[in-house]
């Protein structure tokens, strides 16, 4: 079970500590800190995803409080690292199975040569601030999440671009600036995402673009959640989350949705009380996405889950958070080998949105 540091107070007699995180900064060197950095976390018994780009880090991480203070330390000492910060929360037992530090062309993919969050950005506007700027007639309020994650609840007010990947919000947003000049419109541009990464890109692009007037949720929707009374909030639903608590509602409480272990898409009761809905290998948003072979293998896959249970494999036991990382990570093995470049880019460009 994962729970807020708001929530539960991190202390050093719990069990896991998880920490997302991102930074910004130029980093030249990332190439030659990946081994290092891998070798100072794994000894430290760390577990989680960390990306390494020359734009910077991004992550989330979990291991005793212990581990986690020596790979927040050992990430701020990279050169230019300094200011990184973490978001913490809590589990009963470490949700993921391995330790992965990755190289990659951006720590957010969006495929845009030259976009650079370290020299252009918008203008950070906090929780307290925010509704005001959303409310103002003359600000056009932008999603930049995904259409599954817009689904499920957003901002009142908000555009949804419609997009599947962060790839497609450039694309989107060129074709709404046109109409926005056809109507001879100059806007205030303001955008939110989840946890805040998303936009630290989305923002740069938009201002590249030649739009002066950018403005981005400093924290994210999480941190709106956390921080504004429900009675004062503009936000309309649930916020979809990218681990097994699938969705979060204000003060970060747990949601009312499930997960599609074979999609990762949110489903609601009623969607799994329709034939579409197999536990593991559809749902009504998936199933006519997904070929006979694989169902084939998510069948398989989702029987060898239940066998494990009956004999009660500790891997998957109880601990939901165990259970749900292994079922992540065995989709995403499957679906590249199958060569789902999209699906893959769209699960990896906002696996550590949370941050």
């Amino acid at each position: 079970m994962f729970k807020s540091a708001a929530q539960s107070g991190i202390s050093a007699a719990m069990t896991t500590r998880i920490a997302a995180f991102y930074l910004f900064f130029p980093f030249p060197a990332f190439e030659a800190s990946r081994e290092p950095l891998r070798a100072t976390l794994e000894a430290a018994g760390v577990k989680g995803t960390v990306l390494l780009a020359a734009e910077g880090v991004n992550g989330t991480i979990a291991a005793s409080p212990e581990g986690i203070d020596t790979a927040l330390a050992a990430l701020r000492a990279l050169p230019g690292a300094e200011a990184l910060e973490a978001k913490f929360s809590e589990a009963d037992e470490n949700p993921f199975l391995r330790l992965k530090v990755r190289l990659k062309q951006e720590i957010v993919t969006m495929g845009v040569p030259g976009t650079d969050p370290n020299s252009l950005v918008g203008t950070y506007v906090t929780p307290e601030e925010w509704n005001a700027l959303i409310s103002d007639p003359d600000t056009v309020l932008i999603d930049t999440r995904n259409d599954y994650e817009y689904a499920i609840g957003t901002f009142e007010g908000a555009i949804d671009p419609e997009t599947k990947t962060f790839r497609e919000f450039p694309e989107w947003f060129r074709a709404f600036r046109e109409k926005l000049e056809a109507e001879g419109r100059k806007p205030k541009i303001a955008m939110f995402c989840t946890g805040g990464i998303r936009c630290e890109k989305a923002t740069s692009f938009v201002k590249a673009e030649g739009i002066e007037d950018v403005f981005h949720l400093k924290g994210g929707i999480l941190k709106y959640l956390e921080d504004v009374p429900e009675e004062q909030s503009l936000w309309r639903g649930e916020c979809f989350v990218f681990d097994e608590r699938v969705s979060v509602k204000h003060d970060l409480t747990p949601g009312d949705y499930d997960m599609c272990h074979a999609c990762k898409r949110p489903i609601t009761e009623d969607d799994k009380m329709g034939n579409a809905y197999v536990p593991g290998v559809s749902c009504p948003h998936c199933i006519d996405e997904m070929t006979p072979d694989q169902k084939r293998r998510f069948a398989e896959r989702q029987k060898q889950i239940n066998l494990a249970r009956k004999r009660g494999e500790a891997h998957m036991g109880p601990d939901a958070a165990a259970v749900a990382a292994r079922r992540r990570e065995e989709a995403l093995e499957a679906k590249a080998r199958e060569g789902q470049e999209a699906t893959e880019a769209a699960k990896e460009d906002a696996g550590t949105e949370d941050a």
